[in-house]
């Protein structure tokens, strides 16, 4: 489980001239209307993300990835506030494989530093707007660990042998930031590999012992005048995390994470306090909670607004608002008036209020939170999911993404918080127009509760009855969002209808919602569910002899609950599911998250089975097709090969497909239509997903 798809981390936002997306035959355009999109243009999309607002205000850094089919590379475009179109600024070589990006402003403004990965090391790099190739931020650090010191070490050193007692190794950057006078960069960098390790590595002297790897990612300072690097201690087996500088650039906080899997046994994150003066003198700040996820300084400098779990009975991820006094280590809760769900870090505002992405609903809202805690107000934005909203240190100008189902995406400009709203030129992102389809918004009653969900309907669908595909979406603690989406106009587009529902246990709805299917996985949700296929059943012309479903992750897990509970689909979709929560639960990389909904497997070993769908195979006859990433050490292969043997054992038809290389968010986003680097396999899901439901529906490809 774990992974959030559908949500905010698949988010698809385009050209505002642009309709977005894809076409496939099934539903025809009317004359003079773009197409619905195909598979392969899917394929053809490319994505805006990154906005940053330049220090006077008037320029906007953005990040434009490339589509999958040109290869999924990320590369930094500028547009001008007041006039023109966006130029880019960077262009990768072709062994780079990322492209260029985490771009932020110096001070300054007349230059941006950006992370690419060209030759062997992820480096940090400065580019002058004025002109010139981009320049290379040396970041070697010393040596600090080598276990082919270890007297035990293989292969034994050779009389006369010796490794070098110190060296200094250039270092991949993870991520930085700069201070807010220009002086110095604040960066996090993984410890390389050591000469010794080397030597051991080609002479396959390569055992790797579990959970007690002496290679971390650390902080650095790193003088823009001198070069010079100073290094951070934090002391123990730490991950730095997140960190941010204070407004007048004085100190930084930083978020680290106990390192070998300590998160597995429980949130590990502890929070430190940095003097840039003396920065080998860092401290630890007590009572810090350590499920923290982000902090933010105050403007004053006297608080740290910080996102961590909500006190609330909540699964992990369900987090609320605090504040930490510096003086004296006092942590007030914010109350949440709004029964939403923090979406990224807080945005400190002048007079001590704090701007916050909220998910509330079918919604992503920027909420403005008064100094005095519990105040909180809404801002009156254009769209229903607005992301990625920045600021300069000024607070001088603002820029968002945002975007509603079936209504173009947009780069927003506004001058302040709250006032008249411009939309930017940015980079057009699809060949050709393409159409989008707008959900109608369901809501509804079940046990209880007040259901949501969103219905694509096919436009040109006449008098007939239309198929209908349910989603589910990945978490549970996840949600569908009513924002423009790429692969529900590629289902419509085959003339099918897609419903979308948030079941209980999903966000955006208040801690007591998300936390309503604790030890009840396939129980309540799956109901919740099955209530929704009765909701348009009853009140839209859906044919209920063509229902198919499909989901990835959680959803590839309700997947195959429904496999052995009902027998009213035609055709079931499963991505990277949970299949037995005891395998899952011992081979997944982290299980905190699973050990909140019901426990150790081998303590819960009743409740553990009965939230396992391969508990009810024995019921399933519905044609099954498995979608698993080979990589994924979310939900691993094994889960999807479980499944599969299970049920060609029992005679129902299934189809397991395995893809190369390929994680567990990241087969998702090629599934979904973002651009992805694995140029095909996205494009060969999504054929594969519309030809299998076809054949059960007894339609001609």
């Amino acid at each position: 489980m774990k992974f959030r798809a559908a949500s905010l981390s698949i988010v698809h936002l385009c050209a505002p001239w642009l309709w977005l997306l894809v076409a496939l035959p099934g539903v025809a355009a009317s004359a003079g209307e773009p197409p619905l999109p195909s598979s392969d243009a899917l394929r053809q999309l490319r994505r805006l993300e990154q906005p940053r607002l330049s220090p006077d205000g008037r320029q906007v850094l953005m990040r434009v990835v490339d589509s999958s089919a040109d290869g999924g590379r990320g590369h930094l475009f500028l547009t001008e506030i007041d006039a023109g179109a966006a130029r880019q600024l960077t262009f990768s070589p072709p062994s780079d494989k990322q492209g260029e990006g985490s771009a932020q402003w110096l001070p300054d403004g007349r230059s941006v530093l950006f992370i690419a990965h060209r030759g062997e090391r992820t480096s940090l790099y400065q580019l002058a707007l004025a002109g010139g190739e981009a320049r290379v931020l040396a970041v070697n650090v010393p040596v600090v660990a080598d276990d082919a010191r270890d007297p035990l070490a293989l292969p034994p050193a050779a009389p006369g042998e010796g490794l070098p007692a110190a060296v200094e190794l250039a270092a991949d950057v993870v991520a930085f930031r700069p201070s807010p006078d220009g002086r110095l960069i604040a960066l996090t960098a993984r410890d390389p590999e050591t000469p010794g390790e080397k030597r051991q590595k080609d002479a396959r002297a390569d055992a790797a012992w579990v959970d007690h790897g002496l290679h971390h990612v650390r902080l650095y300072l790193l003088e823009i005048a001198t070069g010079r690097l100073l290094p951070v201690p934090l002391g123990g087996e730490l991950d730095v995390g997140a960190f941010a500088w204070s407004a007048d650039g004085h100190r930084l906080v930083a978020l680290a994470e106990g390192g070998n899997h300590a998160a597995d046994l429980g949130p590990a994150t502890e929070t430190w306090l940095i003097e840039a003066a003396e920065p080998t003198h860092a401290r630890r700040l007590a009572g810090m909670p350590p499920t923290v996820s982000s902090a933010v300084w105050s403007l004053d400098g006297k608080r740290l607004l910080f996102v961590a779990q909500a006190e609330q009975e909540a699964p992990p991820g369900y987090s609320a608002l605090y504040d930490y006094e510096l003086a004296n280590g006092v942590i007030h809760a914010w109350p949440d008036p709004l029964d939403g769900n923090p979406a990224g870090a807080p945005m400190a505002l002048a007079g001590g209020e704090v701007l916050l992405g909220v998910e509330r609903g079918l919604d992503v809202s920027m909420v403005r939170y008064g100094a005095k805690r519990g105040v909180a107000t809404t801002l009156a934005l254009p769209a229903a999911v607005v992301s990625e909203m920045d600021s300069n240190a000024m607070r001088r100008g603002w820029v968002f993404l945002a975007s509603s189902g079936g209504q173009p995406s947009a780069l927003y400009y506004a001058a302040s918080l709250g006032g008249p709203l411009r939309v930017l030129l940015t980079p057009a992102l699809s060949p050709s127009p393409l159409r989008s389809v707008a959900p109608q918004r369901l809501q509804w009653e079940h046990e209880g509760r007040q259901l949501q969900g969103l219905l694509y309907m096919p436009s040109d669908r006449g008098q007939q009855r239309v198929p209908l595909v349910l989603e589910v979406h990945g978490g549970p603690l996840g949600a569908y969002f009513d924002h423009q989406d790429p692969f529900a106009d590629f289902l419509v587009g085959q003339g099918w209808a897609v419903l979308r529902v948030n079941p209980r246990g999903s966000a955006g709805r208040g801690a007591a919602f998300a936390a309503a299917n604790k030890n009840d996985l396939g129980g309540g949700d799956y109901r919740d569910l099955m209530s929704a296929v009765d909701r348009v059943l009853a009140s839209e012309p859906i044919d209920p002899a063509r229902l198919a479903l499909v989901g990835y992750s959680y959803g590839g897990e309700m997947a195959a609950f429904v496999e052995g509970s009902t027998d009213r689909f035609r055709a079931i979709v499963s991505g990277a599911p949970v299949i037995d929560q005891y395998s899952e639960y011992g081979t997944e990389d982290s299980s905190w998250y699973d050990r909140w909904y019901f426990g150790k497997p081998w303590e819960r070993s009743a409740d553990a089975w009965r939230q396992s769908p391969l508990s009810r195979v024995v019921s399933g006859h519905t044609p099954f097709l498995l979608l698993q990433g080979e990589a994924d050490v979310t939900d691993p292969l094994g889960q999807s090969q479980e499944m599969y043997r299970a049920l060609r054992q029992s005679g129902v038809p299934v189809e397991l497909v395995t893809y190369p290389r390929e994680d567990h968010g990241p087969l998702a986003q090629a599934i979904y239509a973002e651009a992805s680097t694995e140029p095909w396999h996205g494009h060969d899901a999504r054929r594969r997903i519309v030809a299998f439901i076809q054949r059960a529906f007894g339609t001609a490809p």
